[in-house]
């Protein structure tokens, strides 16, 4: 086999050394269009999860990186002057070129041929040389770019900037720094990568001269710091090493004027800025400039004989961790693939196959940190501990419950600052809206049902929605319930536009507080808009009924999807007896004894057909901008509090993004929220989506609770967060941390309708937050599974 790998990064480096070694007869080049040393990059963070991988595919190479590594456990927090420390994480990294120089040495040794100061040919042409090209060539992808059409790449554009920098000395641990500066919050992210030597070294300060660089043609876009998209190279001092990344929103760096700023004047500015973390130590740069991270997704990553690697394929922003690391591990991956398959288009599709849900989940991780550091303005207000403790569960890797097996001491202190009684979880708080305090922060999420007759709930519901009042929740929310028999979904949904619903209600409102005493139960009330008249969800959801359709409504006379019923476009007449609808169903909403009331102003259906531009393409006072669009959803509001008792809460669900292109946007959505709470809602309920047929959610475990963690922290509004919370460690993490007051679950609830109940006694939580219904109360230890008492072995006789 002879294989072509285009770039000489560790990543394309490293797949060349493992595809050697496992078979010394394959002919292998590496075409490298820079020096040996001429590498852009600081420092590399590797975790032990990926160390454990080389150590078993190569040991040499293991045992050579060993060597190099320098290793800490500590992360500190640094913000308004105050340092806070958690420790147990682990760390091991080692500088770039020490990386690369291990990397070169096993290739020369294995017989890789590596040509350096050597432009590769365009991937197409290797492709008829050779058996297999690993295109490895960065961020910035030549290959990629050349087959656009076939790997149809999505390339996203943030809106920090940062800067790859140094420090001649080692930090002792991994810090992060907030800076508040006159033009905005800057913050550093640093962490040794080479301890201080034995003896004394020569080390520059201030600006390092460029190294020299292959005399060969530009014939590609990449900048310098093309290779990798996440690390800009230079020589330990006796004192250590340290990488230093600079970073601030996009419009803090140009009112700072660092646009306009050459790379001198960049690096003495972060250097004042940050002069007490560096102890007025010069920073150290090489060829480093401002960069707005670049997020990659592929939709494929092989073309042919041709495969994708590294930043050619995926990007995860670097607060997360190194590119590297996910270059080594697509290596790792990628030779394996070779080895246990019997032609290259088979292991090439089990490479993909392998690593595409890895680095999916890498990247959602990477996407929900990133997007933490562009809002960070919006965190500096929190109390400290309770600021270092979001720090570090921003990405959702990282977990309420996680963190305290590291670091006990720690998460103690988070929560003594957020007043959480000792042995109390998160999760087991109260919390009050308006005149109704909750005893703690679960909600059952509204799950439309379709099991009603005629709109009237039935011995289902009675059951459904009692069982789960009897599992612990603090609040149970009944299924989308209609204001009109028009404003159905299906044939099976529930209403209350009838006495006869209201008396069905009154049943389960009854029991609930009857049987359950101190579990809320709210309803949502709703209008299907154009969504209405389909099938039960079992049979098609979203499809149109086969017979006995009945008229649609909506903002603008536009079908869901194709094949749906097109609606008729409300005219201004008829929106004021829409409200009606609405606060007719709210007093006997009242009347049924509902502890609180949601307006349904999310998923596409009738009131959130009004506020997306997607859905909303009225010309009158109800359309256009954003206020007019906010129009009449905040007419319905004020008509319906208006009528509830003034003691009950309400509370407005809104998806918060259409996931499609010209939908709603987050700032649209920090808007809307702003205007309901202006309005009197006392929390917004958190979702997204479901607005258009054609959406492209990025589903992924708490997907939707970043929408709700901004609205919360810009507005300081309650919110309720949705969206894939599967567990109660989601749960603690979230409220501890600041992100949401309330966590609506719905599938665990399916699942287990006393799922609140048993996350209490697997927390071996006992308190007044969670307690067990009299008859239920023999059950809440969790059931032994087998015999336990069996004698040990003793002796063993050979």
């Amino acid at each position: 086999m002879r294989v072509a790998v285009i770039g000489g990064g560790p990543g394309g480096l490293y797949a060349a050394a493992l595809l050697k070694r496992l078979d010394p007869t394959r002919e292998i080049t590496v075409f490298e269009r820079n020096a040996p040393d001429d590498t852009f990059g600081f420092g590399v963070v590797l975790s032990d999860e990926t160390l454990g991988g080389i150590e078993h595919a190569d040991p040499e190479v293991y045992r050579a990186l060993q060597a190099e590594f320098v290793r800490w456990d500590d992360i500190d927090i640094v913000h308004r002057g105050r340092t806070l420390t958690s420790g147990g994480h682990g760390f091991a990294a080692l500088g770039r070129r020490r990386l690369l120089a291990v990397l070169h040495r096993r290739c020369r040794g294995l017989g890789v041929e590596l040509r350096f100061c050597t432009e590769a040919p365009p991937a197409a042409v290797l492709a008829r040389e050779y058996d297999l090209v690993i295109a490895a060539d960065g961020v910035h992808s030549a290959t990629r770019t050349a087959h656009a059409d076939v790997f149809r790449p999505q390339l996203t554009t943030h809106r920090c900037r940062y800067i790859w920098l140094a420090a001649d000395f080692a930090f002792d641990a991994f810090r992060f720094e907030i800076a508040e500066t006159e033009h905005g919050v800057v913050q550093l992210h640093a962490y040794p990568y080479a301890a201080p030597a034995p003896a004394p070294v020569s080390a520059d300060a201030g600006l390092t001269p460029p190294q020299p660089r292959c005399a060969v043609p530009d014939t590609g876009p990449p900048p310098p710091s093309a290779r990798s998209s996440a690390e800009p190279a230079g020589s330990a001092s006796a004192l250590g090493a340290s990488t230093v990344i600079v970073e601030m929103r996009e419009e803090v760096w140009r009112a700072a004027g660092l646009d306009r700023a050459d790379e001198r004047t960049s690096v003495e500015w972060c250097g004042k800025v940050f002069n007490d973390a560096l102890r007025g130590r010069a920073l150290r740069s090489n060829n480093s400039s401002w960069i707005a991270f670049r997020t990659v997704v592929n939709e494929r990553w092989s073309h042919g004989n041709t495969v994708l690697l590294g930043d050619a394929a995926h990007t995860a922003h670097f607060s997360i961790g190194s590119g590297t690391k996910l270059a080594v591990e697509d290596a790792l991956a990628l030779a394996a693939c070779l080895e246990e398959q019997p032609d290259i288009p088979g292991a090439l599709a089990a490479y993909e196959a392998e690593r595409r849900p890895v680095v999916a989940s890498t990247q959602r991780a990477a996407r929900a940190s990133l997007a933490w550091f562009e809002e960070l303005a919006g965190y500096v207000e929190q109390p400290p501990r309770q600021f270092a403790f979001n720090l570090l569960t921003r990405s959702r890797r990282v977990t309420h419950d996680n963190l305290r097996l590291r670091d006990p001491g720690f998460v103690a202190a988070v929560e003594d600052e957020a007043g959480i009684p000792a042995g109390t979880p998160p999760m087991f708080t109260p919390f009050r809206l308006r005149g109704l305090t909750l005893r703690n922060r679960v909600v059952v999420s509204p799950m439309d049902m379709y099991s009603a007759e005629d709109g009237v709930p039935g011995d289902f519901h009675l059951v459904h929605l009692g069982a789960r009042a009897l599992g612990g929740a603090g609040l149970v929310m009944t299924e989308m319930v209609c204001v009109s028999e028009p404003g159905r979904i299906t044939p099976g949904c529930a209403g209350l536009y009838t006495a006869e619903q209201a008396t069905a209600w009154r049943r389960v409102t009854d029991f609930v507080h009857t049987r359950a005493p101190g579990t809320a139960i709210g309803v949502q009330l709703g209008h299907s808009g154009r969504k209405g008249s389909t099938k039960l969800m079992w049979d098609g959801i979203d499809e149109p009924l086969d017979t006995g359709n009945w008229p649609l409504v909506a903002a603008s006379p536009l079908p869901y999807k194709p094949g749906s019923q097109r609606p008729h476009e409300l005219t201004t007449g008829e929106l004021a007896a829409l409200r009606r609808e609405f606060t007719d169903a709210a007093r006997r909403a009242a009347d049924c004894g509902f502890d609180l009331l949601e307006l349904h102003c999310a998923h596409g259906y009738l009131l959130s057909g009004f506020l997306s531009p997607l859905t909303n393409q009225r010309t009158d006072a109800y359309g256009g901008s954003l206020a007019g669009r906010l129009r009449f959803p905040l007419d319905v509001f004020d008509a319906v509090r208006e009528v509830w008792p003034d003691d009950r809460p309400m509370t407005v669900r809104i998806s918060a993004t259409d996931w499609a292109d010209g939908g709603t946007t987050a700032e649209d959505a920090v808007a809307m929220a702003a205007a309901f709470a202006e309005h009197g809602a006392d929390a917004i309920d958190v979702s997204t989506g479901q607005v258009v047929s054609d959406e492209r959610p990025d589903f992924g475990r708490s997907y939707q609770t970043p929408f709700a963690d901004r609205i919360r922290n810009a507005l300081g509004v309650p919110v309720i967060a949705v969206g894939a919370i599967s567990s109660w460690d989601d749960v603690n993490s979230l409220v501890l941390a600041g992100r949401a007051d309330l966590c609506a679950l719905a599938r665990p609830h399916l699942y287990d309708p006393h799922w609140t109940l048993h996350a209490a006694a697997e927390q071996g939580y006992t308190g007044p937050g969670a307690p067990w219904p009299l008859p239920y109360q023999a059950g809440s230890r969790t059931p032994p599974t087998g015999r336990t008492d069996a004698p040990k072995p003793r002796l063993t006789l050979r």
